[in-house]
């Protein structure tokens, strides 16, 4: 574990910092100053995020260490969207998801800055990376959804906010679009950079292992509604593992490399 003396570090970490801080704030019951802080989170998470970009020179999601780092980025407008618009709770535990997700930009990953390959210089590598980012970090927030409903408890005691079973289906819904469009933008972006929709490699497989569970999911909740709520549940979270070894093991593994390799 190495610490990050840098400007961009020193964001990061200040990031993770606030995020906690507005986490233990909001439990104790000061929501507002809470909120503050969050926003303050998603600030330093951008500040980083801007001067990665500008170090580098091109659109920060190349290696893991810019995934977790603009993914840091996103919980927050994540978080907002989904309460005002959809009505699912849980902003307090998006303020941990958040300093989670930017623990290994800050301690685990190289910040070493690389140069795009050739196979990474195409319009489609930006929207492409971004919108399988948005779905992870939906998803991630459809799992905590799904532990509540395990745990028993309700998500949030905020009037307009949904329960965590249909809470765990909103946010499923919309990370499965972004998902489904991952994968055709992916199949698109492959024919044009190695001249094949799919070649099954481990980072392709993986991921339609995850869009087959959350398939599953769907199928499973369309034909038994809620009368099995905490099956519903484990399903979305047996997707969200699916997901961390799309992300990781895939990615990081060194027995089974694959033209995906550049993301270690």
């Amino acid at each position: 574990m190495a610490i990050k003396w840098t400007i961009q570090g020193l964001l990061i970490y200040a990031a993770i910092g606030v995020y906690l801080a507005a986490f233990v704030t909001r439990i104790l019951g000061q929501r507002k100053v809470g909120d503050i802080l969050y926003f303050g989170g998603f600030a330093a998470a951008l500040g980083a995020l801007v001067y990665r970009w500008y170090d580098v020179q091109h659109i920060p999601m190349q290696n893991l260490f810019e995934v977790f780092l603009t993914m840091g980025f996103m919980i927050w407008p994540i978080s907002s969207f989904c309460q005002r618009v959809l009505g699912v709770g849980g902003r307090a535990a998006d303020m941990v998801i958040g300093a989670m997700v930017l623990f290994p930009a800050g301690f685990v990953f190289s910040a070493a800055p690389q140069k795009l390959p050739p196979a990474l210089q195409c319009w489609l590598f930006g929207p492409h990376v971004a919108v399988y980012m948005l779905s992870y970090m939906v998803m991630a927030k459809a799992s905590f959804q799904a532990i509540v409903q395990l745990s028993g408890r309700q998500s949030d005691g905020a009037e307009g906010i949904v329960d965590a079973e249909q809470g765990t289906y909103l946010m499923v819904r919309g990370g499965f679009v972004l998902l489904t469009l991952g994968l055709i933008l992916g199949s698109w972006w492959g024919k044009l950079a190695w001249g094949s929709y799919w070649g099954w490699d481990p980072k392709e497989s993986w991921s339609l292992a995850s869009w087959l569970v959350y398939v599953g999911y769907f199928h499973f909740r369309y034909m038994f509604g809620r009368r099995h709520a905490r099956l519903n549940s484990v399903w979305a979270l047996l997707g969200m593992a699916v997901i961390l070894t799309t992300l990781l093991w895939a990615n990081l593994s060194r027995l089974f490399p694959g033209l995906h390799s550049y993301a270690t």
